[in-house]
């Protein structure tokens, strides 16, 4: 516990064991031990006496005096650091260097560490003693550490790595919450609120001002990504570079080449638009990257790859369109919408370019615009040709039926094509968001045979069936529950787990809705094989638990019949073949 004092020539317990072997007079020898080592003031000396009336023991005493010396000293630390002397940093060495041999004495510890944390380069050697020893490296400032981890990234990987794991396991829950809605799904939290998250506060804390560490964890990012194919890892590295702006961190922001594009960029996620303006800025940026510079795009993509990126691209694509159409414009002819495309090819190649190292833009396949979007669009001018035609006299109708097939070059893009999958994705999430029941029904089948199996991702999934509680009524159906779950989710829940998961959180939520009939079928087909996760065990769990206190509840009491005798407005039809219901 005393070691390091009689390095410094302060006695210690074991001189003052020797001193009591030795003397011939041990009460002398004790007085001589305190006048020799005690607090060397000559008018205390005198005061003491009245100290030991007051029942007060020296000990008491004395450690009241050092915890205010110490307190004392650590403030004088702070202030010497904060100041403006030049050799203000010389004076902190020599204070460490006096120090540093009690930085095993509890009590004398914090002092070492208020120093060591002021000081912007600590000794080499002094680094070293810190970090082979666990107990002081565990009690150490994050400012002493950061010195320590930017010469030593295998460590900092073990500081960073549980991290990564934790921000991970936090998104892929949320895909997976039991709250089903569309307006609180996985994109709503705005960028500023994500970047509070416990992960990224703390990441942003340990990289400081160190471009080292800041390089490190980028790295750590892109393996990651590389590894798992995992595109939580791009949120996080737009997430840290912002959080990191936030705090006005210029020495790391003024060298990351993405800061301009990520901000502007944000700014596009949280309005959920890319608007005229910030298109032309984002393009600047893409047009900028200079030849010998195009290792940037790797980075770049990863930013596009990031998932609330290509939700924003998206959304700005969907609305892109419906303006087209209005405007009866060929999308070709729509530079905007060319540059959203540009970047979502971008986005989604993002695998491809830092696994190949080739960093080049992807180019964009022409029939992608030629093709599939005017395949797309005449889905919706056939759904839009029925709405009105169902709206027009009986006499003037046609016998025209709501179509069931799909263009050939629809379904083949859907299939062949990354960009393209995207679209067709988005285009389903705007028609359930319509309510838009016959669209849906035409193309959820469609989606079993999409590109890499976007369609069964978690992220769509969880979009899907957040927009499918606008429908819940039409789970009464059987030829709806029919294309939503036969067509489509239990098409491949047996050999996707992700996908049974979905469709129990999705029946957990709407089985009031559905047939009995039906709803028991679908719970001998979704029972969970033996071999599963414990998530989807409790997801069956409770689906049942809930079927069975269905099944239990009485019966809704019928409404008495009102007294009120007063008049009520009558709603006057206008053609008695069709009624009309009040909303």
């Amino acid at each position: 516990m005393f070691a390091g004092l009689s390095e410094l020539g302060i006695s210690n317990g074991d001189d003052l064991k020797e001193t009591l072997t030795n003397c011939t007079e041990p009460l002398k020898a004790i007085d001589q031990f305190q006048m020799e080592n005690g607090i060397l003031l000559p008018t205390l000396q005198s005061a003491l006496p009245f100290l030991d009336l007051h029942g007060t023991p020296r000990l008491e005493f004395h450690q009241s005096v050092f915890d205010e010396l110490r307190d004392k000293l650590m403030e004088r630390v702070a202030v010497i650091a904060d100041g403006k002397e030049e050799d203000r940093y010389g004076k902190l060495e020599e204070l460490l260097e006096k120090s540093f041999p009690l930085v095993k004495m509890p009590s004398i510890q914090p002092v070492v560490m208020q120093v060591l944390k002021h000081l912007p380069k600590v000794p080499e050697k002094k680094l070293k003693l810190v970090m082979a020893d666990k107990e002081l490296y565990k009690v150490c400032a994050v400012e002493v550490k950061r010195q320590i981890w930017q010469d030593n990234q295998a460590l900092f990987g073990d500081e960073v790595s549980p991290l990564l794991k934790q921000y991970i396991v936090e998104k892929e829950a949320a895909l997976f919450s039991s709250d089903l809605s569309i307006l609180h799904n996985f994109f709503s939290p705005s960028p500023k609120t994500r970047r509070q998250g416990e992960v990224v506060l703390k990441l942003t804390h340990m990289i400081g001002k160190n471009v080292k560490l800041y390089d490190m964890v980028l790295q750590f990012l892109r393996t990651l990504f590389l590894r798992t194919r995992n595109v939580h890892y791009c949120t996080l590295r737009a997430e840290l570079l912002m959080s990191l702006h936030d705090l006005d961190i210029s020495e790391i922001c003024s060298v990351d080449p993405c800061h301009k594009f990520t901000w502007c960029l944000d700014a596009c996620i949280r309005e959920k638009f890319v608007d005229g303006k910030r298109a032309r800025e984002l393009q600047g940026f893409l047009d900028g990257v200079k030849k010998g510079q195009e290792q940037v795009l790797g980075d770049l993509s990863m930013i596009l790859c990031d998932p609330f990126a290509c939700n924003t691209l998206a959304l700005s694509i969907m609305r892109n369109l419906q303006e087209l159409l209005s405007q009866e414009s060929l999308p070709r002819d729509s530079p905007d919408l060319m540059l959203l495309l540009r970047m979502l090819s971008l986005g989604q190649g993002a695998w491809d370019m830092i696994d190949s190292q080739v960093f080049k833009e992807p180019r964009l396949d022409l029939e992608v615009v030629t093709r599939f979007l005017p395949a797309m669009m005449s889905v919706v001018v056939d759904d839009h040709t029925f709405t009105v035609e169902q709206k027009l006299p009986n006499e003037e109708k046609s016998s025209l039926t709501y179509p069931t097939g799909l263009p050939d070059a629809f379904s083949r893009y859907l299939l062949n094509n990354r960009v393209a999958c995207e679209m067709g994705l988005y285009y389903v999430l705007h028609i359930a968001k319509l309510r838009n029941k016959n669209a849906l029904q035409r193309l959820l089948p469609a989606l079993v045979d999409s590109y890499n199996d976007m369609a069964f991702s978690d992220i769509f999934l969880h979009l899907l069936t957040g927009h499918l509680t606008l429908l819940s009524d039409e789970f009464g159906s059987g030829d709806f529950c029919s294309v939503v779950f036969d067509g489509f989710l239990l098409t491949s829940f047996s050999s996707k787990e992700n996908v049974h998961r979905h469709a129990l959180r999705l029946l957990l939520h709407l089985h009031q809705k559905v047939l009995p009939s039906y709803m028991e079928t679908l719970m001998k087909t979704l029972e969970p094989p033996k071999q599963c996760s414990e998530p989807l065990k409790e997801l069956y769990t409770q689906l049942t638990e809930k079927l069975e206190a269905h099944k239990k509840s009485p019966p809704p009491l019928e409404k008495s019949p009102s007294l009120d005798m007063g008049l009520h407005p009558v709603a006057v039809t206008q053609n008695a073949s069709v009624p009309t219901t009040s909303v």
